[in-house]
């Protein structure tokens, strides 16, 4: 019987953790599930302002690390094989990781060893000796939530037209790990083969999803001052898996600076073709975002830009406490005045 080694990965832990249920199940075959696993999860690291009289970060993950590797050298009882569950692989230090490695050294062909990324990044040495080992990567086939509702919606049988699709990915935004939930809860409330509008799902969606950053962006740069303040609103109050804390004000306000300090790089007549502006940006962007920063420079021109970064300053001064006006209201006000300043531009160059 040969060794079976594992590295589960995915961002998305409900995604992710949809992986690794099939592949336990897989590689349980016909064992008992209580007699076969062991299910082991990584504490994460203790910081600051802990219970001082609690085990240490390092005490708890020395424990956790005993209890898997005590389980992967046991041969099974009453079962052909032991699958070893490590749950949050990233919150193992240099330290425990070199405990594993030296268990792979020489594994016991009874164990199925499985490692789920997690709590932080798992460290490279125990990365590198997965691959050595020839471990099985299994990952979800794709975390984007246009991709997992085609896939999750085609299995359930429920048929979503275009403006569906289209209001259900806007509405999750990165969130696509709660794609499988809502498909379900579609396809109990509609039945088999159901064809729904965007009428027919919008009261199932629930919260809104975390957007990415430059979708803010993107919504200035088209002058669409409602779809910028609505991405504004999700970077500050929705988290995702991705993104575990809602973005500070100072942190939009870093993306909107280097948007436009990348812009105004642009700026310039010898900056003529996207092939110049990506090497005028250092030769680091792809030349689809540097069209897109050259077209917007050519529209604000000098005196857009001006303003823009007169928009700017103000703002930080303002999110500082210049005026005690609150943070919120300070990056509304800036959204709405740069969304008509591209607006303004782009009519003009019409």
């Amino acid at each position: 019987m040969t060794a079976l080694t594992y590295l589960v990965k995915g961002s998305d832990p409900l995604l992710r953790d949809r992986v690794l249920d099939e592949l336990v199940a897989e590689v349980l075959g016909g064992d008992d599930r209580s007699l076969a696993l062991e299910d082991i999860t990584i504490p994460g690291r203790v910081g600051a302002g802990d219970d001082p009289d609690g085990a240490s970060g390092a005490e708890s993950r020395d424990s956790a690390v005993a209890a898997l590797l005590n389980a992967a050298t046991s041969p099974p009882f009453m079962t052909a094989r032991r699958v070893v569950l490590v749950r949050d692989a990233g919150a193992l230090a240099a330290g425990d990781a070199q405990r594993i490695i030296q268990y792979l050294d020489d594994p016991l062909d009874t164990t199925a060893l499985v490692i789920v990324a997690g709590g932080g990044t798992v460290p490279a040495a125990l990365v590198k000796k997965l691959k050595e080992v020839g471990a099985e990567e299994r990952a979800p086939a794709s975390e984007k939530t246009v991709d997992v509702l085609a896939d999750r919606a085609q299995a359930a049988n429920v048929r979503l037209k275009p403006d569906a699709a289209k209001h259900v990915v806007a509405h999750l935004g990165d969130d696509a790990g709660r794609v499988g939930s809502l498909v379900d809860v579609l396809a109990a409330a509609y039945g088999d083969d159901a064809l729904l509008t965007a009428d027919d799902v919008a009261p199932y969606l629930g919260d809104a999803g975390a957007v990415p950053s430059y979708q803010l962006t993107n919504a200035i740069e088209a002058g669409d001052v409602a779809g910028a303040l609505e991405t504004l609103q999700r970077l500050l109050t929705v988290s995702s898996p991705q993104q575990p804390k809602p973005m500070h004000p100072l942190q939009v306000m870093g993306v909107l600076t280097g948007y436009y300090r990348r812009i105004l790089r642009l700026d310039d007549p010898s900056v003529a073709t996207p092939s110049d502006a990506v090497a005028a940006l250092g030769g680091k962007v792809k030349e689809y975002p540097a069209r897109k920063a050259l077209d917007q420079a050519r529209r604000l021109g000098a005196d857009g830009l001006r303003e823009a970064f007169d928009a700017l300053f103000r703002a930080d001064l303002d999110l500082k406490g210049a005026r005690g006006v609150p943070e919120d209201a300070v990056m509304e006000v800036l959204v709405v005045r740069l969304a008509r300043l591209a607006g303004r531009a782009r009519a003009a160059r019409r």
